[in-house]
Order: C-alpha cells, then structure tokens, then sequence
C-alpha cells in the first residue's frame, strides 16, 4: 500500500485575538488551509503542538469546520496566542506570546512518519525561536525525500530571530518566500545592504542554490524568480478588510498550483489573484471562489 503523502504547514498553530475576536492563525495552518484547497483538504496538515486547555479544544474545532488534518501532540504549556492590533489601513501588529505549546513541538514517532512521506513543507522562522521546536522543525526537514518542495516562508516577526537560524533555514530550503522588508533586513545582516532588490534576490537565489525565491512588495507586485528567469505580477487594488494571512495564502496557493502542474508564472498569477481576495475577507482562512482553483 502507498503511502499517502502529504503537503505540511509546520510551525506554530496559535490564536489571533483581534479587536473582534479571536480566530485561528498561525502562518503554517494557513498555508495547509490555501494549499488544500488547490490540492483537496485531504492531502494537506498542519504540524504544530497544543497545550492541555480549552483552547487547545477549540483549536481542534476550528481546524475541523474548516476541514484541515492536523497533527497536533499535547504538551504541557499553553495553547499559543497573539494580541493583534489593527492600524486605519488594516495592516495588523503583533504581540506573540512566549514559552507556549508551539514552542515545544517534539520529533515524536508520528511527525517522523509525516516527514518521510512529505510532498511539500512549509516552515518559517519564529517557530524556531526555541530550542525545542527548533529542533524538531530541522529533524522533520532533514528526514523528507529527496524530490520534498521545502518552503522557508521566513515571517521575520518581532525579535524572534538570528542569523544562525535563517542561515540553517536557508541551507534546509529549495523555495524561499520573502517579503520587501525582510529582503532589506536580510541584505543588511549578511553584509550586502547596497545591491538593489532584484540583485539581492539572484544572489541569495544562487548562494542557496534555490530552485525559487519569491518577493512580494505589498501594493507594489511580486516577482518569482528561478534560475535564469523572473515573473513579475502586479498586486490588484482591492478593498482591503485586513490582510492577516495574505501572504500565507499567496505561499499556499502558489505550491498548490505548482504541485497541480501549473508552470511558474500561471502559479504566480493565482497566487496574486487568491491573496488579493484574502485582503478583502475578516481573518486568514476565507473560502476561495471556485474560480481561482481551476
């Protein structure tokens, strides 16, 4: 019997207390959500850890009424939450709290099993703030096939980050997904702040030996760049209602399509088209209109 093998967003599982309420977030949930909707739910799961409280329930719930598997060990630290606030334009900050279930994920014999038979992970860098789940999300990744999509979707957040771990996430990844200002951050932290953008992103691209880097530069479009070749896509204007999740469902929907075949400007175009959607939706895991996931 084969395997089955699934496509994982590995990280941390959290709640986002918003001004009206709280829903569920974390950047690896979301991109299994969006990636599942391109590749059916079945074959997507979000790896992460829960605590041993309410909310640790009704995470469980909410993952299910939105159809998402999830493979989540119980450990004895709270369910991670994050304090979010909106400015006038939607645009959320963040405070993520410390020391809590998804900072303790262990490389137990299940997410083991999961690693082996992945066909895609998508991993960032604030689940790696502690030493644990750290740990854990390099095991995971070190254990995958050969043919595995790793997805480094860096999601540099508050100070919860060194040198050292994008370092070893970039060694780890084929794919890396960025951000302008992370590009600029990143430029300045391994000593190259004076090339331009689009020469950061072939020498990080080459340096990493990538298969691709995407960049995406909020209102201002988003490149893909490949070996010897760039796409570029302009960001639609769209009524914005937040833009929680955006970029999760820009990551999720872009490996969905390239995992359904689709060559990488056809990919990048729906990845625009779906996040773009995302922004004029409340929270990080709307539905997709059927149109987009043809």
């Amino acid at each position: 019997m084969n395997q089955k093998r699934y496509v994982v967003g590995l990280g941390e599982v959290l709640w986002d207390m918003l001004p009206e309420g709280k829903k569920l977030g974390g950047a690896p949930a979301n991109f299994a959500y969006h990636a599942g909707q391109f590749l059916g739910m079945d074959n997507t799961i979000a790896v992460s850890a829960l605590g041993q409280d309410e909310l640790a329930e009704e995470t469980l719930l909410a993952l299910r009424q939105h159809n998402l598997n999830d493979l989540l060990p119980r450990v004895p630290y709270p369910t991670g939450t994050v304090q979010v606030q909106l400015d006038e334009e939607g645009v959320p900050s963040y405070d993520i709290k410390e020391n809590v279930a998804w900072d303790n994920i262990p490389f137990d014999q299940d997410i083991a099993e999961i690693a082996r038979n992945c066909r895609a992970v998508c991993f960032g860098s604030l689940a790696q703030r502690h030493e644990v789940s750290r740990r854990t999300i390099q095991q995971f990744l070190d254990a995958t096939p050969a043919d595995c999509l790793k997805i480094f979707d860096i999601n540099l957040r508050q100070q919860f980050y060194t040198k050292e771990i994008i370092k070893e996430s970039l060694q780890r990844c084929n794919i890396l997904k960025i951000n302008d200002e992370e590009l600029v951050l990143i430029g300045r932290m391994f000593g190259y702040p004076g090339l331009d953008m689009e020469n950061k992103c072939w020498l990080i691209l080459g340096k990493y030996n990538l298969d691709m880097l995407v960049l995406t530069c909020g209102t201002n479009g988003s490149y893909v760049f490949t070996p010897g070749q760039m796409s570029f896509q302009e960001t639609p204007k769209v009524q914005v209602a937040d833009t929680v999740g955006a970029g999760d469902s820009f990551t999720g929907s872009f490996v969905g399509s390239i995992l359904n075949g689709k060559c990488v400007p056809e990919a990048h175009r729906t990845a625009v088209q779906v996040s773009a959607y995302v922004c004029t939706q409340n929270g990080a895991m709307p539905e997709i209109p059927s149109e987009f996931v043809k």
